[in-house]
């Protein structure tokens, strides 16, 4: 797992848990202790986390000073090649709705350069404001702006309004970003807020896919999503095919592949 990838999955346990222990950590994440000490000791550095006996707490800031601002910078080649790797799956002319997050607007940009070649617009309705400024006024592309009240930080697009919102509408493909991926838990998410949006969004189209990075897998998160058979296809990094990859992860990959969810490794 690469660093920053762990870095940002570290990152968001603690400021869900508020306060987290060395060893919870660890088993969530697949590593050692030791690890997870150099690991919060680098977000320490960072302002984004404070060390405390035995693990670690939240720092009382905004959530701008550790939310998508802070995230957008890691992995960015990563990010990249998911995302022209999820634009090559989309067909032309189909309805889409991306989800937030820093690996989706990398998914933008790329349908944005695949559109302006394509025959016929590409409709892509954001949860986000990032993916939002990503496609606005992009030649082939109609984009919508679903409503919703934009979370401090995160700058996603969440509550009521934006669940009432997609309830109006349908789509062709789901491009969901996820915060966690187990063989237990099946996909789940940080915040009740992100994932009563998700579920909702599943509802609403008629095939989906999840894009994240390796670093998700055989992490569990706070709030259920849905099962792992409610997508149809993973997108990650090659990394998961790695055969060091921590044992919760490859048994992640297994229940995966045994819930029917084909994994493209980008």
């Amino acid at each position: 797992m690469a660093v920053p990838d762990r870095l940002d999955v570290t990152l968001r346990l603690v400021r869900n848990a508020g306060r987290v222990s060395l060893a919870d950590l660890a088993a969530r994440l697949g590593v050692s202790e030791m690890t997870v000490r150099r690991d919060l000791d680098a977000l320490q550095a960072r302002g984004l986390v404070e060390r405390v006996r035995g693990g670690a707490v939240a720092v009382a800031e905004p959530e701008s000073a550790a939310g998508f601002a802070a995230r957008a910078g890691w992995q960015s080649a990563v990010k990249d090649r998911l995302g022209r790797a999820v634009a090559d799956l989309v067909e032309p002319g189909s309805t889409v709705l991306l989800d937030a997050g820093t690996t989706t607007v990398h998914v933008a940009r790329a349908l944005a350069d695949r559109a302006a070649t394509d025959r016929g617009p590409l409709t892509v309705a954001a949860l986000s404001l990032p993916v939002a400024a990503a496609l606005a006024d992009r030649p082939g592309i109609r984009l919508l702006v679903v409503g919703g009240e934009s979370r401090p930080g995160e700058q996603s697009l969440a509550g009521p309004l934006t669940a009432a919102v997609l309830r109006q509408l349908t789509f062709d493909l789901f491009v969901m970003s996820i915060g966690a991926v187990s063989a237990e838990a099946g996909w789940t998410e940080f915040t009740l807020e992100d994932a009563a949006v998700k579920q909702v969004a599943l509802e609403q189209a008629r095939t989906s896919l999840v894009v994240a990075d390796a670093a998700k897998l055989g992490v569990r998160a706070f709030a259920a999503v849905a099962p792992l058979g409610a997508v149809g296809r993973l997108v990650t990094d090659s990394s998961a095919r790695d055969p060091q990859l921590s044992p919760v992860a490859q048994d992640t990959l297994a229940a995966l592949e045994s819930a029917d969810v084909e994994v493209v490794c980008a």
